[in-house]
């Protein structure tokens, strides 16, 4: 038997293969022509309705991104006062507004202003510098600028930013210098002592600045009217005066005082032995007490006139009446009988 040949078969099958797969083609065109890989063509995915989801539970950006938690402020927006940062401010002062700036002398007190109901306020720091350098948080202080009895206070605010800022205190002041003469010339140290007091106030009164102040010193004022009342000694020899402190001059006030001394003495007999452990009471001649005291030979500075002076001794009161001149010095005794 011959065999057939084989590539006749082969050519068959691949002709009936190729006019099926032509066929295939032919049918299924249409739908690749609009299929969504064509590069010209778009097609739109389905609509998918997205789930509803409550507004208070949507995320807030700035927690997504940094994860924190974020309070609400109280009290409306941040102040410049709520800055932590310190701020300098140079505190500096002179006599006059066109005066040079004060070089020593200086005490500066800082106080934080008051933050209860009783207005009191809190002393943050004292310095004695001319030109003090402060470091204090941005808001609102009360300064006080003292220069010996002249002062000033005033607010100051503090506000945020690089650099120093310069607070100047104009206190308007002047100095003033008493000398006390007693019987025309210059009385004996540490005999005299004076007070300064305030002009009169509406009221009619006077304030007392400064007490037991020493002649010969430079007491610095604020710039005004000033009464002085001046004692020479420890009893009634007193003078008082007015003086007008000018800002940024020496005012130079002269006091004369009129005054005698005397030496009391209880003796048995005139020229005698002075008695120890007599009381003493020098009064005017109505009976108003001037001055006590207790010894064998107290010493007194009296205003010139005529007194009364009692000594006690031994249960016994013993009495005399005497005068003093301006600028005498005398010896008072008092005899037991």
């Amino acid at each position: 038997m011959t065999p057939r040949p084989k590539i006749a078969i082969r050519s068959r099958l691949g002709g009936y293969l190729a006019s099926s797969l032509c066929w295939l083609l032919a049918a299924w065109a249409p739908a690749f022509a609009q299929s969504p890989w064509d590069p010209g063509v778009v097609t739109p995915a389905p609509e998918t309705p997205a789930p509803e989801t409550p507004a208070a539970a949507a995320p807030h950006p700035a927690i997504e991104q940094q994860n924190t938690t974020v309070v609400p402020r109280i009290g409306g927006e941040p102040t410049a006062s709520d800055s932590t940062e310190p701020a300098e401010v140079r505190l500096v002062a002179q006599l006059t507004s066109d005066g040079q700036y004060i070089e020593q002398g200086l005490v500066w007190r800082v106080f934080q202003e008051p933050t209860s109901a009783d207005g009191k306020r809190t002393l943050l720091s004292t310095h004695r510098e001319a030109s003090a350098l402060l470091k204090l948080k941005p808001g609102t202080y009360t300064v006080n600028a003292a220069f010996g009895k002249a002062h000033l206070t005033r607010r100051i605010t503090v506000k945020p930013g690089p650099g120093p800022t310069v607070e100047p205190f104009v206190i308007n002041a002047g100095g003033l210098r008493v000398q006390a003469l007693a019987g025309g010339i210059e009385a004996p140290a540490n005999s005299v002592s004076y007070s300064i007091y305030s002009d009169r106030d509406q009221s009619d009164s006077r304030r007392l600045v400064l007490g037991s102040a020493k002649p010969g010193l430079i007491i610095r004022l604020n710039a005004g009217i000033y009464h002085i009342v001046s004692t020479y000694g420890d009893c009634n020899a007193v003078v008082q005066s007015d003086v007008t402190v000018e800002a940024g001059k020496l005012t130079e006030a002269t006091i004369a005082h009129a005054a005698a001394k005397a030496t009391f003495k209880l003796v048995q007999r005139a020229g005698g032995e002075a008695l120890p452990d007599t009381q003493w009471v020098i009064q005017t001649p109505q009976g108003g007490e001037i001055k006590s005291s207790v010894g064998a030979l107290p010493t007194h500075i009296l205003a010139p006139g005529t007194y009364s002076v009692v000594a006690k001794s031994q249960g016994k009161v013993f009495q005399r009446q005497f005068t003093l001149e301006n600028g005498e010095t005398t010896q008072v005794e008092v005899i037991m009988k």
